[in-house]
């Protein structure tokens, strides 16, 4: 259940916020080198100098050319502008409709990830009712287990439902 809330929070990450964060462009394929495919986070470093612009500065000055093309090609909603060693990119305002489109996307996203724990949770209940029936637990070892389960399960729903509560506030700005 720690991996689904993980995903989740690195899943929204690249949901904008009005704010400009590395995780919008760090996981932005481009190609380069003649065809190889690599993430931006992997070609160089992202930098944030104010709430509304990102710098990308490649470690091989050679391919900023191909990093530009493949940013613009990529339609993350920014315009990439080399200015000598650094790719610039401007982050435009949001509006109330792209905002409250932005919430429903994280909300799916939210239940989305209700229902990964949710089958985890069936599946360690599946597992020990297995050993209930093959006698390995007791009637009142399992429903100790199974309340257990439960309370751990509406632990992790709830550190979702506040990851969420907590980007709602930022894409609202």
């Amino acid at each position: 259940m720690e991996k689904i809330v993980n995903i989740f929070v690195n899943d929204i990450a690249s949901l904008r916020t009005g704010r400009a964060t590395p995780g919008l462009i760090e996981n932005v394929i481009v190609t380069v080198y003649g065809g190889q495919k690599m993430k931006l986070i992997e070609l160089g470093s992202i930098t944030v100098p104010d709430v509304r612009t990102l710098n990308f500065q490649p470690w091989d000055s050679e391919a900023i050319r191909e990093i530009s093309n493949g940013i613009a090609a990529a339609n993350v909603g920014m315009t990439p502008v080399v200015d000598g060693q650094i790719i610039r990119m401007s982050l435009p305002m949001l509006t109330a409709e792209q905002r409250e489109d932005y919430i429903k996307l994280l909300g799916r996203k939210l239940e989305g990830a209700r229902v990964m724990v949710r089958d985890a949770r069936a599946d360690y209940r599946n597992d020990i009712q297995k050993a209930k029936q093959s006698k390995e637990i007791s009637e009142d070892e399992f429903k100790r287990d199974e309340a257990e389960l439960q309370k751990v399960t509406d632990q992790y729903v709830k550190k979702l439902e506040e990851v969420s509560e907590k980007k709602e506030v930022e894409i609202r700005g």
